[in-house]
């Protein structure tokens, strides 16, 4: 099975979703769909498949962490298959780095399925969205399943902030943004210092509450999807140029953010040189462990 090539990589992205089946079923229902493309104004394919990822992250010479996310509990609409995503990831392994979702309101069955998902199916990791999947992530409910992931030995992201996801809609749909406040973490990274935990994007409004964690704990990263990199946080910007340099990684958040634009954005700020590379490819070389 061909693997990736890293040295003919230009970039890692971090951040990437599958929002269609090859059934033609989608992640999310009609009405989160068009409130997400129209509060991101998405340029791209909305719903992009697995072989839709592949052609587009292999066309630019970049690798690209994907998955969905499994709501089923939370959002009430049937989730993807994380099992199909990452057999069909298994095709594109030179590019696709298929993670696993699972729901984590349904205790014993996801910490088995978990463990299926990366022993039977090839996943390199678990996404978490704590708003949609409506779950405090400190809640000691869950952590039979970090445990497991943490036995695992791979790492989980976790959507922290606020999120497009319902954006405008009555009550934002009835998503609750308190669960995504990345200090929830503090205590799940505490508890299980071999669990690498990724907080996904700028952590607006509790960008200093992730920085923070991110200096502090070892076990923590921060991945810079969902945002133009024009529109960080300074004091983002300042620690990914310092103090966090090697703990940040590229996402972009396809489709509603594409890879193109960060990238044209991420130049034009002010990084010393050696940075660039780091948050490009070279950390989450180390973070998912892509280096045999």
């Amino acid at each position: 099975m061909t693997q990736l090539d890293l040295d003919s990589l230009t970039a890692i992205d971090t951040h990437a979703h599958v929002e269609q089946d090859s059934h033609g079923c989608f992640a999310l229902d009609q009405e989160l769909l068009d409130a997400s493309a129209k509060y991101f104004k998405a340029d791209a394919e909305r719903t992009p498949t697995v072989e839709h990822l592949a052609e587009y992250y292999r066309s630019r010479q970049m690798a690209a962490v994907i998955f969905t996310i499994d709501a089923t509990t939370g959002l009430g609409h049937p989730a993807l298959s994380s099992e199909e995503i990452a057999d069909a990831a298994a095709a594109h392994a030179d590019i696709l780095i298929p993670f696993g979702s699972v729901d984590p309101r349904l205790g014993a069955r996801s910490v088995h399925r978990a463990k299926a998902l990366v022993n039977d199916h090839g996943a390199r990791g678990f996404k978490f969205h704590p708003t949609l999947q409506a779950f405090e992530p400190n809640d000691a409910a869950y952590y039979p399943l970090y445990e497991a992931i943490e036995e695992l030995g791979v790492p989980a992201i976790f959507h922290t902030g606020q999120t497009g996801i319902g954006a405008g809609l009555p009550g934002g749909r009835g998503l609750k943004l308190r669960y995504s406040a990345p200090m929830l973490l503090d205590d799940v990274a505490a508890d299980f210092p071999g669990l690498t935990i990724i907080l996904a994007h700028p952590s607006v409004p509790w960008q200093d509450e992730a920085i923070s964690m991110a200096t502090h704990k070892p076990n923590v990263y921060i991945d810079l999807s969902g945002w133009s990199p024009k529109y960080f946080p300074p004091q983002l910007v300042r620690a990914a140029n310092g103090l966090l340099s090697k703990k940040v990684l590229f996402g972009s958040d396809y489709p509603v953010l594409t890879p193109d634009r960060w990238l044209a954005d991420f130049e034009k700020l002010d990084l010393k040189p050696e940075v660039r590379p780091r948050i490009l490819k070279e950390n989450a070389v180390e973070v998912l462990g892509l280096r045999s």
